[in-house]
């Protein structure tokens, strides 16, 4: 007789959409001794300002204990929640605030509040992969709108476009995984593309204090705050332990997107909030983020010259090499393998070799580039940044394709 019970779960239709993270499969890969990892977008730990915590959290244990150990209200820690609206760039009512626990939830809540069952949502070619592992679930049509080095191309938003189109999500600062910025023009044309197909913008720009040697064009929001959604995050500016985000919504999407929050998990912790407001005293940041700028370009510069050296460009079509593009701020750079490569395939090759990537296919709602990967700078040492290129080379020109 047989004595297995039945499976007694019914998973809901939704969990088939729920992928595991390729960034996540891969960071396993890169816990074995001995590999140099390109592939994880973790801020470096040399960031994390240590010391400033460690005061913090003695005094608010010591000065507010009762509060920052209780339940609190969804929105936000108040002093947080004003601190957010007065470094934004355009004039933010803090009502419209919402504290989130990491940007990531923030994506969460926009796809329930705004996503429907076979509605479209567009976004970026290519994007950011937890955005993608966010919205599934919702069962929305993700449809990619073409992008290049400026931005999204707006006349394919145009074409892309139904009237059922929830919303268009775009990273315009050092995108991820690109590492691309939005042109002044471009956003302009977007802004005011999206206005007149009444399409509303999520903005997510968690990279956009990070710039190496001049600020990016003003925000999507603040040209048009009535039509986007704003995320942000305290992720690569203090740590993304503390799993810190907030968003940045027009009143008349701002309460649902407040009870979809009470649904979640009812608040973000309220220590972690406080903390931060700790850290945050004194004008900080700013005297914080400049160091974080100037490793992370010293990060860059340094990986653009390896590639240099192991990937000349003299007498090579560009088919037939490595090509990279040269970022202006932000954690990442956007790569290509030669014609005929696929970065999937080429990625167990490379760790052989000890060293790792996200091969780019991940980040495509469609017609994904097998080709493309992406490269993170910012966590590595210069002298395993030029071991790991290196090792990358050596992968690269051991499996070239035979010419027929």
């Amino acid at each position: 007789m047989n004595t297995t019970p039945s499976n007694p779960w019914t998973l809901a239709r939704r969990a088939e959409r729920m992928n595991p993270s390729v960034i996540r499969e891969i960071l396993k890969v890169t816990e074995k001794p001995g590999i140099i990892s390109f592939g994880g977008g973790l801020p470096s730990a040399r960031t994390f300002p240590v010391a400033e915590f460690a005061a913090a959290c003695a005094k608010v244990l010591r000065d507010d204990a009762p509060a920052a150990l209780q339940y609190a209200s969804s929105e936000g820690y108040r002093p947080l929640v004003e601190m957010v609206a007065d470094r934004l760039p355009w004039k933010v009512d803090p009502s419209q605030v919402l504290i989130t626990t990491g940007s990531q939830q923030g994506l969460d809540l926009v796809a329930k509040v705004l996503a429907d069952a076979g509605s479209r949502v567009l976004v970026e070619t290519p994007t950011y992969l937890g955005a993608l592992q966010a919205f599934a679930p919702m069962e929305p049509e993700i449809v990619s709108v073409a992008s290049d080095e400026h931005g999204v191309d707006v006349d394919d938003l145009q074409h892309q476009w139904r009237p059922d189109t929830r919303f268009l999500y775009v990273l315009p600062n050092f995108q991820n995984p690109t590492g691309r910025t939005m042109t002044e023009a471009r956003r302009s044309a977007l802004v005011v593309r999206a206005a007149e197909l009444g399409l509303p913008l999520v903005e997510d720009n968690p990279y956009g204090d990070l710039w190496f040697d001049t600020p990016p064009p003003a925000p999507l929001t603040a040209r048009n705050p009535d039509g986007c959604i704003y995320l942000g995050s305290f992720s690569k500016v203090l740590a993304p332990g503390l799993r810190l985000g907030f968003l940045v919504a027009p009143k008349a999407v701002f309460p649902k997107l407040l009870q979809a929050k009470q649904a979640a998990d009812l608040h973000s912790p309220g220590f972690n909030q406080r903390i931060v407001v700790e850290v945050m005293q004194g004008g900080f940041l700013d005297r914080h983020v400049p160091t974080i700028r100037t490793l992370y370009k010293t990060q860059r510069d340094a990986m653009l010259a390896a590639l240099a050296r192991e990937f000349p460009a003299t007498g090579v079509d560009a088919d037939e090499r490595l090509t990279w593009n040269k970022p202006d701020g932000g954690m990442f750079l956007w790569a290509r393998l030669p014609e005929g490569m696929n970065a999937v395939d080429l990625l167990p090759k490379a760790v052989v070799k000890g060293v790792a990537y996200v091969p780019g296919a991940a980040f495509y709602a469609d017609k994904a580039d097998p080709r493309a990967l992406r490269l993170s700078f910012v966590t590595p040492s210069v002298p395993d940044i030029e071991r790991g290129v290196a090792a990358l080379a050596a992968t690269v020109r051991e499996n070239m394709p035979v010419p027929a």
